[in-house]
């Protein structure tokens, strides 16, 4: 994970909501549809511990943490969990926050979490194979034995043999009143592919203030990361009973956009034996 990615989502920080159409809605609903997996596979929420290891400003952890679960998140940038602290501040909600790298989460002070969970294509920062086996060492020290790890990530498989340049722009309208909708604005993203393996993911944010039009522009390196590539990497690992699932069998990400709607699901299990 390089340092363009750490500053990006530094810079990023402060108006990461603006990409949704209403962020409120989108932790409320991406929430419902984790606790449907992780209450099936770890049991009750009030009873499960879960480490967010790319937690970023809180999209996943505050909505976790309000239906019960016993919520910790770390992320690489220290501005996006400056923000997701002001965010569980204002929530009441009780989160542990740190700064941490998913490739060293040796500064975790907890571990024998119930869960692990990676969400929205984070993985995919990670530089090399070497890279995302150590990252999936770390994940599973941070597991009790049969703990859960939980990734999403864009079906790559398919992608790298389209390789879109472009994610056509949203519109959203302003909705008065409510701070984290951001009024109106347009987002979208542009992808320059540099190999058959490499893009960097470029996001605009056009949106209107008091004096006009402001555009917002944020880029970051990614990976195309295949299926079988993070299979072998969490086996390597010592995971087990690794399951992909479907959109349709998640109903995690809407399918509002032909890239959003592609995001996969996977699951892993922690044999117990290190």
């Amino acid at each position: 994970m390089t340092g363009d990615t750490q500053t990006c989502y530094d810079e990023l920080a402060s108006h990461y909501h603006l990409i949704f159409e209403d962020w409120e809605a989108s932790i409320t609903r991406q929430a419902a549809a984790l606790s449907v997996v992780l209450q099936r596979e770890c049991g009750p929420a009030s009873d499960v511990r879960v480490l967010d290891c790319a937690c970023g400003i809180g999209t996943q952890a505050l909505g976790l943490a309000k239906l019960g679960f016993q919520m910790s998140g770390c992320d690489v940038s220290p501005g996006a969990i400056e923000r997701a602290q002001m965010e569980a501040s204002q929530r009441s909600l009780d989160i542990q926050l740190s700064v941490a790298n998913m490739l060293d989460l040796e500064r975790i002070p907890d571990s024998n979490f119930d869960a692990v969970i990676c969400i929205d294509n984070a993985l995919p920062h990670l530089e090399s194979n070497e890279q995302l086996v150590q990252a999936s060492t770390q994940i599973r020290s941070k597991l009790r034995d049969g703990g859960l790890f939980v990734a999403s990530l864009r079906d790559y498989d398919r992608l790298v043999l389209e390789k879109p340049v472009v994610q056509p722009p949203s519109f959203y309208s302003n909705h008065a009143g409510h701070s984290n909708h951001g009024g109106r604005r347009i987002v979208f993203q542009v992808w320059d592919w540099v190999d058959d393996r490499h893009y960097v993911f470029h996001l605009y944010i056009t949106r209107q203030i008091e004096t006009g039009w402001q555009t917002l522009h944020y880029a970051a390196p990614y990976r195309a990361l295949l299926r079988d590539e993070l299979t072998n990497a969490l086996a390597q690992a010592g995971f087990v009973d690794i399951r992909w699932l479907d959109p349709s069998e998640t109903g995690f990400y809407p399918a509002r956009t032909p890239l959003a709607a592609r995001h996969q699901v996977v699951l892993a299990k922690n044999r117990g034996i290190r």
